[in-house]
């Protein structure tokens, strides 16, 4: 196996002090041009790359950011990830993203590795409804930014969207179509989304003078299309089916329209279909998904600007304030949605 080559490598070579390598390559305006010129041929001829992890653990500064979001298998998450990695690049910052799969015990093994790494911050979609994985992660001393959730009763930063006015947009649609009895397609009812989505789309029947029981929910323990499948399942096995159904996700809704098209179920005439994302995918399905759109790449870009902001060190760096922004969603009504009642 082929030795690395060090900093004491291209002064042997060069005959020059270590500490004459290391201001041609820090410092390069503090050595004469010809010694400049000797020491960067020698970089050259042994092929020389400085250690940047080593020079980073010694400034106590990282370049990387990390990125911990529940599912890269969602394209909303990868939007986020987009926006994030956007901003970072223009700061001069790399991300490493990391995917707990909804699992707090992944969560935390994640988050420890972070720590480990020293990383600048952390971008965090939390799966871990207890709060315990961001209190341990916390006595690190490491700053984060809370994606996609309201940050309640702490005092970091969180960028997330009203999930609330989103599942109310949701419903508001389907009852001012004429549904009456709905179905909430929910996914794990740990997460805050959703139940801040169930709890918009109880607040729009209230407005509509409709009570609790026209929604009924079918919690899902995952929010993928497989789990939308099933639910689709369960949908088709009610005596009493209702006309529209709400997804708290476009992966469960695309499950859904999926096990409706194999069941022979029109989508929209025989049942409504709103999901909750936007993602690329939603415009495309075989029945253009009606949806709740959230900004994910501006969430993303706006999370890692706190964090930067956060992180920024000098004497020309802004004083830094915690704040949690919220961002407001908009209904895309496509054809899934638009069967006359």
């Amino acid at each position: 196996m082929a030795q690395s080559v060090g900093i004491k490598d291209v002064a042997r070579v060069a005959g020059v002090s270590v500490g004459t390598v290391s201001n041609v390559i820090n410092r390069p305006d503090t050595v004469a041009s010809e010694t400049r010129a000797r020491v960067l041929s020698a970089i050259d001829r042994l092929g020389y790359v400085r250690s940047e992890s080593a020079r980073q653990l010694r400034a106590g500064r990282s370049r990387i950011m990390g990125l911990l979001v529940l599912d890269m298998g969602n394209p909303f998450f990868v939007d986020v990830a987009r926006g994030a990695e956007r901003a970072a690049r223009e700061a001069g910052l790399g991300v490493m993203v990391c995917n707990s799969a909804q699992n707090a015990a992944e969560e935390a093994e994640y988050l420890s590795l972070f720590a480990e790494q020293r990383v600048r911050g952390v971008l965090l979609t939390p799966a871990d409804a207890t709060g315990r994985n961001i209190d341990a992660f916390r006595r690190h001393g490491i700053p984060f930014v809370l994606v996609d959730r309201v940050a309640e009763g702490t005092t970091e930063c969180s960028v997330s969207v009203d999930d609330v006015t989103g599942g109310a947009l949701a419903v508001r649609h389907l009852v001012d179509a004429g549904h009456r009895s709905l179905a909430y397609v929910s996914g794990p009812p740990g997460l805050n989304q959703v139940r801040d989505r169930r709890t918009g789309a109880l607040n729009a029947l209230a407005e509509a003078g409709l009570g609790r029981d026209a929604l009924r929910e079918l919690p899902t323990e995952r929010l993928d299309v497989a789990a939308g499948r099933d639910a689709g399942a369960r949908l088709l096995g009610l005596a009493d089916r209702p006309t529209a159904v709400f997804c708290a996700n476009d992966l469960l809704a695309l499950g859904v329209l999926q096990a409706m098209y194999a069941a022979g179920v029109t989508v929209p005439d025989d049942l409504a279909i709103v999901g909750y994302d936007d993602i690329e995918f939603a415009a495309a399905a075989a029945v253009p998904l009606t949806s709740v759109r959230q900004p994910a790449v501006a969430l993303g870009a706006l999370a890692a600007g706190l964090l930067l902001e956060e992180t920024e060190q000098g004497d020309g760096a802004r004083t830094h304030e915690h704040r949690r922004v919220v961002l407001q969603p908009e209904l895309v009504v496509r054809r899934s949605s638009l069967a006359a009642r």
